[in-house]
């Protein structure tokens, strides 16, 4: 069974760093599959912040992050990292960490991961 855990979230002040990672478990590591950072606020939709295949290419980015986040993966594809560098109050939100088999979903929308982490609280004070 596949799990994903993240971890590294905290509170920062507006302009500061933070740099979330997904573990992930009972994963084929030998298999690609698009692996993405989703945030949520209450009463708002799961909004796509980064995501990447394992198997290499230009990663995805919301243009809200573009510039600041970058997302990556280390040597054995069984930790994902999100930097996030000069957040700002908007950043705020419960971040995700999701993974799919296919490549496609890089480009698509929360429903179509169907593994996801527990979540990690990413709190930006202005």
């Amino acid at each position: 069974q596949v799990q994903l855990v993240e971890s590294g979230g905290g509170s920062v002040q507006a302009g500061g760093s933070l740099r979330l990672s997904c573990s992930i478990s009972g994963y084929d590591s030998t298999r690609n599959r698009c692996m993405a950072w989703f945030r949520q606020t209450p009463g708002k939709e799961r909004e796509g912040v980064a995501a990447l295949y394992t198997a290499g290419g230009t990663p995805y980015y919301a243009d809200s992050v573009k510039g600041r986040f970058t997302i990556s993966q280390d040597n054995t594809k069984k930790i994902v990292f999100l930097q996030m560098n000069n957040l700002k109050p908007e950043d705020t939100g419960m971040y995700y960490c999701a993974a799919s088999p296919l490549m496609s979903d890089c480009f698509s929308g929360s429903w179509a991961f169907k593994t996801w982490g527990q979540g990690t609280q990413v709190t930006v004070s202005s």
